[in-house]
């Protein structure tokens, strides 16, 4: 019986226990042997791969980040570790990986193939969303959510107080999570690093919600426009209002993974093993108009991604 082993890299989403649950139980039904990889790439040099149980999975679709912790490794990148790492799949008869992470990752197993022909299943897994190809990543949704419950809960002292909230979501260069929580929560005020912005305008825009009494703003800030204290000065200064910087930071990869989050992983890890099981090999799961699909690593890993023009064109108004 030929094995499989499920593993996770990078940082962590909502999304991943319960695409890891999915796998392990397809690759089961298919005649497979799951197996679970701990620590990521790290771990996979290190050997820390267990047969997977059904103890193993039976309690891990409700919970949040990877039960199989995760990490970044530089040691992948030799090919001595590389060759390490490939022992312990062979001891244990392993011949197909499956990996959730983000294009370095699946970088990384295409390497290993190319070394030791090791096929390998990517399913994209980050909240920052900016992979291309893919509409949509693992562990967006959930992240949506918890920032939108943060935006209303600091509304509500907000406008006790007549303030105004810079709340910094993270995206690192990728403006998706800001936008779409700003629509979504009514934000004043989005600064992203796909949209050019300007704040003379943007303080003519609210000059009447600056005036009103128990009014408030809300700013919803990217990271990757690295302006969230500037702005936080901008508007104790020019508006005059007493202005608070929220950093939202690792609350975000957070919580219960939400039901479309539980049914993505779920859908794209019984593809990812399917397309192993049928032979379509080193192909990354993507979704994108309302499909699923396979897409090349050449389409993905090393692309600039592009947030739905409808989404920018909704955002630019906060911006001006």
């Amino acid at each position: 019986m030929s094995g499989i082993a499920i593993m996770t890299s990078g940082g962590d989403a909502a999304g991943m226990n319960p695409a890891i649950r999915a796998a392990v139980d397809h690759a089961r039904q298919l005649g497979m042997n799951p197996y679970v990889v701990y620590d990521g790439l790290e771990g996979l040099i290190d050997g820390k791969i267990k047969e997977a149980t059904r103890e193993l999975t039976s309690d891990m679709i409700y919970r949040g980040g990877t039960l199989l912790r995760s990490s970044r490794s530089k040691r992948f990148f030799d090919y001595e570790f590389r060759k390490q790492a490939y022992e312990h799949l062979k001891d244990r008869n392993i011949d197909k990986l499956v990996i959730m992470g983000g294009d370095g990752s699946f970088r990384a197993l295409n390497d290993f193939f190319n070394d030791f022909e090791v096929p390998f299943a990517g399913i994209p897994a980050t909240i920052d969303n900016d992979i291309a190809g893919t509409d949509y990543c693992l562990g967006v949704d959930t992240a949506q959510n918890v920032i939108l419950d943060c935006i209303d809960s600091v509304r509500d002292t907000a406008r006790s107080h007549h303030r105004a909230f810079v709340i910094e979501t993270m995206g690192r260069d990728c403006g998706y999570l800001a936008m779409t929580t700003a629509l979504c929560s009514a934000a004043d005020i989005c600064i992203v690093p796909e949209i050019p912005y300007d704040l003379e305008s943007i303080y003519k825009r609210l000059q009447p919600v600056i005036n009103e009494e128990g009014s408030c703003i809300i700013a919803v800030v990217a990271e990757g426009t690295r302006v969230a204290q500037y702005l936080t000065r901008w508007l104790t200064e020019r508006a005059g209002m007493d202005t608070r910087l929220t950093v939202l930071g690792h609350v975000q990869r957070g919580g219960s993974p939400t039901a479309r989050d539980r049914l993505m992983g779920t859908r794209f890890a019984t593809r990812a093993v399917e397309a192993l099981n049928n032979g379509d090999i080193n192909q990354i799961m993507v979704y994108h108009d309302g499909q699923y699909g396979y897409a090349s690593l050449d389409a993905v890993a090393g692309q600039q991604y592009s947030v739905n023009p409808d989404i920018i064109n909704l955002c630019r108004e906060l911006s001006c």
